[in-house]
């Protein structure tokens, strides 16, 4: 795990949050997205906020409050807008700066131009 990254790779990082478990969200997802842009890990990276997520993220203020932090850092945070809809979070999600739209499209295009997505 010590390989350095080469010239010419990808310096892109998508982290795709799909669970709704609280602590997953706390000790992994934003942990390592926010040092990720920190800490120069990756340069570009991108937050997906899909499925599950979306319902915790809307009812959850301190999970907010980390999402403006993420946002600050210059972290790019997009959502689902199926999602956003069916769990009636809409409004919540854009009043954080979050970009809600339809991700389906744009998550295929990722996998199949072979970026790195993590998905938690």
């Amino acid at each position: 795990m010590n390989q350095e990254v080469q010239p010419g790779d990808s310096n892109e990082l998508y982290v795709l949050w799909t669970t709704g478990d609280r602590e997953t969200a706390l000790s992994m997802v934003f942990m390592y997205t926010l040092n990720a842009k920190l800490k120069g890990w990756w340069e570009d990276v991108t937050l997906i906020i899909w499925g599950a997520s979306t319902k915790l993220l809307a009812r959850d203020e301190e999970l907010q409050g980390r999402i403006r932090q993420m946002i600050d850092a210059g972290v790019d945070v997009v959502a689902c807008v199926a999602c956003a809809n069916m769990f009636g979070a809409t409004k919540i999600l854009e009043d954080l700066g979050i970009e809600v739209k339809g991700m389906g499209h744009p998550l295929t295009q990722l996998l199949k131009a072979g970026k790195t997505v993590l998905s938690v």
